[in-house]
Parts: C-alpha cells; structure tokens; sequence
C-alpha cells in the first residue's frame, strides 16, 4: 500500500515536471517584440533586403521561431500605421513558414488595402481570392475602365464550377457568367 502511494507521489512531481518544461513564457515575447520593434525595425530604411537581414539576424540565436513575438511585433506595428513594415515583416514570416493564421493574413490583407495594392500582393504570395473578393476587384477594373483586367480576373479566379448546399447535401453545379450584373 505504501508502495502505491509513492509511485502515485513520483507520478505528480514527473507530470510537473513536464508541463513546467513545455511552458512557454509569453510576457518574455512582448519584451521581445519591443526589441524587434526598436532595435531592428524602425530605424531601418525601406528595402526589403535590409529588414530581411535584420529580421534574421533578430532570430539568428532562438532555438524556436519566436511566432508569438513577431506577432505582438506586427501589432504594435499596425497600431502605429507602419504599413509597410506590416507588410515586410509578414512576408518575412511567411517566407519562413511561420504564422501562417487568419489573424495574420487579415491584419496583411489590412496593411495591402491601407497601402492600396492588395489583390497583386495577394497572387504574389499565393493566396486565392474568394468570390466576393473577385468580383469586387473585378467590378474595381469596371469601374475604371479596365474591361480586360476585369476578364482577366473573372477567368482566372472565378471557375466554371462552384458548390453549393441543397437539401443539405452540397452539389456542385455549373457557375452562371453574368458579369455584367454585377
């Protein structure tokens, strides 16, 4: 009996023990997203080659990529309208194959429209419009006169085949093009 009693004690102080090692210090990533920040960021000029470098030389000795950071960093930076550097440290991120969420993909959507070029940095780092956002950009080139863009973007995006749900089944049926309602 007492043997159980040891081993149920040694079972206790073995899974502290492992969830003490697995934790992850998130105060320490605000600290280091105002170093990122200040040290690396701001005083740097607008090229991409030279945040780049700062960027890695920033995570040159972390034995993990330090996503949460580099996220706390693209918020501070968003909230001082930087939207270059929003843009710059994202793609950054993304070229590493880090931090790849909605959250970041939106607050990037945010910094390209504030920067008025989001649908070219869209395709350049592949992310596929959906169909409300294909239309509106294609409606955009109607707008300005660009019929041939607006083609281009239709054919491209917008395939001749979508799904929809009926009878709670989803069926795939064959996309109307009138692209003149919109």
């Amino acid at each position: 009996m007492w043997t159980g009693t040891l081993i149920l004690f040694l079972l206790k102080i073995a899974k502290k023990e492992h969830h003490l090692w697995n934790k992850r210090d998130s105060a320490a990533s605000g600290q280091k997203a105002l170093i990122l920040f200040e040290l690396y960021v701001c005083g740097l000029p607008n090229e991409k080659e030279a945040i780049y470098r700062a960027l890695d030389k920033w995570t040159a000795w972390e034995t993990e990529f330090p996503v949460i950071a580099v996220a706390k960093a693209l918020n501070i930076l968003k909230q001082r309208k930087q939207w270059k550097r929003v843009i710059q440290v994202a793609k950054w991120m993304f070229g590493k194959g880090q931090g790849m969420t909605m959250g970041t993909f939106d607050t990037l959507l945010l910094a390209f429209d504030m920067d008025q070029r989001v649908f070219a940095d869209m395709e350049e780092l592949g992310v596929k419009p959906d169909e409300d956002t294909t239309r509106k950009v294609a409606r955009a080139f109607k707008n300005v006169g660009e019929t041939e863009k607006q083609q281009l973007v239709l054919n491209k995006y917008l395939s001749e085949w979508k799904y929809i749900h009926f009878n709670g089944e989803r069926v795939r049926v064959r996309r109307k093009y009138s692209w003149n309602d919109d």
